[in-house]
């Protein structure tokens, strides 16, 4: 069984990749998440957990739910991990998640996939030759990872090395940088909304709840940044701040090009 979480379509398009080429089925986590749904998952093939990588770990949400949710059958678990270019601490996460519920770490993968994180500047923005090379570099790695996964193979040296410093920097970095850097005061929608409440009904963690014209309103005090209500916005009119009004919005459904690959 293939389970993912995608807030942009990066992790989908490798984890329906993947179930594809290794004849499995594939898990969309989406709903289990909102609703807290640990109701156990059961699989007679190994289990491949397909994640985005935020702030150099596994998503909290998405550790929560796998140490919750009882995983019956095969004993097997992958990780792949999806980032715009550094997964951080999170084969070292993902190793010890898998002992912690008594399932056989059979290594992670790395895809390096276009960035959809806008709300700093920090990075610059991609071009769009390079967001279409990093898609087409990361679909010519998929066979490769399927083959080793359909054939038992462990996925050894697929995912970077994680040295004891990034962990003694990342676990207490984390938290701090959550707090400070992920809340949702600078979250607003412009009159281009269309009330539509495609961002409320893709919040993972269910902080958006619409008015009663549909426009969203963000009542917590901090949220995933996962972007999936400014990236999935129809209308583009969700801005955080005065950071992201002059960029693009990003999707992989705007990218996808499989189709051209059969």
């Amino acid at each position: 069984m293939v389970l993912y979480f995608s807030a942009t379509g990066n992790t989908r398009f490798i984890a329906d990749e993947l179930a594809k080429r290794t004849g499995d089925d594939s898990l969309n986590l989406l709903k289990r998440i909102r609703e807290k749904d640990f109701s156990p998952i059961r699989s007679d093939k190994p289990f491949v957990v397909c994640l985005p990588v935020y702030v150099c770990e596994i998503p909290p949400f998405i550790k929560e739910l796998i140490l919750k949710t009882p995983f019956e059958g095969n004993k097997n678990i992958y990780f792949i991990f999806t980032s715009g270019g550094y997964s951080g601490i999170c084969s070292s996460m993902a190793k010890r998640l898998a002992r912690r519920k008594g399932l056989n770490y059979m290594g992670s993968a790395d895809f390096k996939m276009p960035r959809n994180y806008i709300a700093n500047n920090a990075y610059p923005e991609l071009t769009e030759e390079e967001i279409r090379k990093r898609i087409d570099n990361s679909y010519k790695l998929i066979p490769e990872i399927a083959d080793l996964i359909s054939s038992g193979q462990k996925l050894v040296k697929r995912s970077k090395h994680v040295w004891l410093f990034e962990l003694v920097i990342t676990i207490p970095f984390t938290p701090v940088w959550t707090r400070i850097r992920q809340g949702v005061k600078k979250f607003s929608a412009s009159d281009k909304c269309i009330g539509c409440r495609k961002c409320a009904n893709l919040c993972p963690l269910k902080v958006i709840t619409p008015d009663e014209n549909g426009r969203p309103v963000w009542d917590a005090k901090m949220c995933a940044h996962c972007m999936s209500c400014i990236q999935n916005c129809p209308v583009e009119a969700i801005d955080y701040g005065d950071i992201t009004p002059p960029k693009k919005r990003y999707t992989f459904d705007k990218y996808d090009f499989r189709k051209q690959k059969e």
